[in-house]
């Protein structure tokens, strides 16, 4: 695998003005949107005579109001203007809404203050499309996944630190009012200027007739997500999380002063350990997905989500006090470190569960219509959020203490992840093959850029067991259709995993690859997939290379596509190796744990004599290393 840092994209122009411009807007709408809320909750006689709880609920909603109005609108205007030109549009507004603000602070003009949240939100929602359909034409396949890790830790880091500059600036009469007017426009101007340098991002439908009316398109980009299953699931995964995450960040300051007894600083320090796990969870997907979009990281983040959840709810009655106290004695107390590692733990499997959603997205997503799917996924998290919020009010006023409403979060999101699994099973095949990889079966890829990132190609591969099949799966940057005889997949299990692969099944005991196996090939390649054949046209008990047969010879003179030889290296002498020597001595000599590398031949042109020559590529990568 490729040994490389994601950080250094922040060192280049494809990305790096982006970041920071994305970055400073997600940090400005929390000190604004947190100053507001402190004003209205410790100062409101200062200010207005309305209600102040009244206000602090009518906040969030208008914030995410325009989410709801104006997706829609946004992801066409995302398809159609070129990207940079629209950033800096994006960025310009976002001066204008914070120089009414501005005056809104130093006038004591609340409803000037409430109608820039408005405008904020409206921000937001014009820069969301964009933001992710950016990324896939700045990126490459194997950056994917860690600049989206870098982003979304970017994110909750911008959301962490503009909650608690916000709240710490207004407490101080007079002057923190004026740092925040200034800094806010100013922050406005920075990410104005990093705009500027964001590189030409060509529209991918720039003569897209835009329909304004936001009902009649919300539905057709919902139904045009719904006719690809995977990411219209992952749409629907996504917009899970944040139900999920709607739910226990809202009861935080009531749960930190009510369960914990404690003061502003220990809802401050939860919700920075969560931040902090999000960004570490991020982080670790590129690690993890082996710089690929891995999307068996989802079940993964699924399952740590659940637990996690559940244990917070068991370990909230580990730390109780008689009066208020401070984050600095909060920590005195043993037990509630147990609460704030379940808090870490909840941040972490929530970055490994949403970041290969994202890749997945926007590798699997039609490119002309990817702003679109992104603002139709944002109505989604909208409507899921409300939902969240409505959710977590029925259970408040149905009895169930805080602690209880993340148990039964907790609960539900194992019961929402089985769904998601049973309807595509791809998620958990994927988990089960990460599993394999990173305990019984370590792997090394060498060459894997030799795969093309998207075009069509015909891996041959010398004859493996049903192992390495899911082994070959695992490294793959891309999915892969196998052609094996029909009888490979007569064991349960991998009838079940080759069924997810859409494996293309032969005739048993036909070597040769005919019939109909021929027109489904024909029709994959055409499509862009990878097939992957045997040399011997089936898989085999010890891995003997036999002559590559005249199905193969059909094939390429079919479809024009490169011809790619694979091999697995280091099969010989393996915990699993089926040869007849003593499996207790080839345990004693290498190990329990088998270490294999997949190499990648270089890409031949599929001619007459590929045969000769690549029969003897496959022998040769095979025989090296044994």
């Amino acid at each position: 695998m490729k040994s490389k840092n994601q950080f250094t994209l922040l060192q280049q122009r494809r990305f790096a003005p982006f970041f920071w411009a994305q970055f400073l807007g997600a940090l400005n709408d929390n000190v604004f949107k947190t100053a507001l809320v402190t004003v209205l909750t410790f100062d409101a006689i200062n200010w207005t005579t309305m209600n102040s709880a009244l206000l602090n609920n009518i906040i969030p909603g208008l914030f995410i109001l325009p989410f709801m109005l104006f997706s829609a609108s946004a992801g066409q205007i995302a398809d159609k203007v070129e990207k940079g030109n629209l950033a800096r549009a994006v960025k310009l507004l976002e001066i204008l809404i914070m120089c009414v603000a501005a005056f809104g602070w130093f006038e004591h003009r609340v409803w000037l203050l409430v109608a820039a949240v408005f405008g904020m939100g409206l921000h937001s929602t014009l820069f969301g499309p964009m933001k992710y359909a950016y990324l896939p034409q700045h990126l490459k396949t194997d950056e994917l996944v860690g600049g989206n890790g870098i982003v979304e830790m970017g994110t909750f880091v911008g959301i962490l630190l503009g909650q608690i500059i916000g709240a710490s600036l207004v407490v101080h009469q007079g002057w923190g009012i004026h740092v925040v007017a200034f800094g806010t426009t100013g922050l406005a101007v920075v990410g104005a200027f990093m705009s500027w340098k964001i590189p030409h991002s060509p529209a991918p439908v720039p003569d897209l007739r835009i329909n304004w009316n936001p009902f009649t398109e919300t539905l057709r980009n919902i139904q045009f997500s719904s006719h690809n299953r995977p990411v219209f699931l992952s749409l629907l995964a996504n917009s899970w999380f944040w139900f999920y995450g709607a739910i226990v960040l809202a009861q935080m300051p009531q749960y930190a002063k009510e369960n914990l007894h404690g003061d502003y600083s220990v809802f401050v320090g939860l919700l920075a350990v969560f931040s902090v796990g999000v960004g570490v969870g991020s982080l670790l997907c590129e690690r993890l997905s082996g710089y690929k979009v891995e999307i068996g990281l989802v079940p993964l983040g699924s399952i740590g989500l659940t637990v996690f959840g559940i244990d917070l709810y068991l370990s909230s009655t580990a730390g109780r006090f008689s009066g208020s106290v401070d984050l600095l004695m909060f920590l005195q107390h043993a037990g509630n470190w147990r609460i704030l590692f379940d808090m870490l733990g909840v941040g972490v499997f929530g970055g490994l569960y949403i970041v290969p959603l994202f890749a997945l997205i926007q590798t699997r997503c039609d490119p002309t219509h990817m702003s679109r799917t992104i603002a139709g996924m944002n109505i989604l998290n909208s409507l899921f959020m409300v939902v969240a919020a409505l959710s977590a009010m029925a259970m408040l006023k149905s009895g169930l203490s805080i602690p209880q409403i993340f148990l039964v979060t907790a609960l539900l999101n194992a019961l929402v992840a089985m769904c998601i699994f049973m309807l595509l099973p791809e998620f958990l095949m994927r988990f089960l093959v990460w599993v394999l990889i990173h305990t019984i079966q370590r792997v090394r890829g060498i060459h894997l850029n030799r795969i093309p990132p998207a075009a069509a190609a015909l891996l041959v591969c010398h004859p493996v067991r049903f192992l390495d099949v899911l082994v070959i799966t695992a490294c793959s940057p891309r999915p892969i259709r196998f052609v094996l005889e029909e009888q490979t997949s007569g064991h349960s299990f991998f009838l079940w995993i080759f069924k997810i692969c859409k494996a293309i099944p032969v005739a048993n005991g036909d070597q040769s690859v005919t019939g109909s196996a021929l027109v489904d090939i024909a029709q994959a390649l055409h499509d862009g997939e990878l097939v992957c054949v045997f040399s011997e046209g089936r898989l085999s008990e010890g891995g003997e290379l036999k002559a590559l047969k005249n199905g193969i010879q059909q094939i390429i003179e079919r479809s024009s596509v490169p011809v790619i030889p694979i091999a697995l290296r280091g099969q010989r002498g393996s915990i699993d190796d089926r040869s007849a020597d003593n499996s207790f001595k080839r345990v004693c000599g290498r190990g329990l744990f088998s270490r294999l590398e997949l190499v990648i031949g270089e890409p031949l042109s599929a001619t007459s004599d590929f045969f000769r020559h690549g029969a003897q590529n496959v022998q040769r990568l095979k025989e090296y290393g044994e």
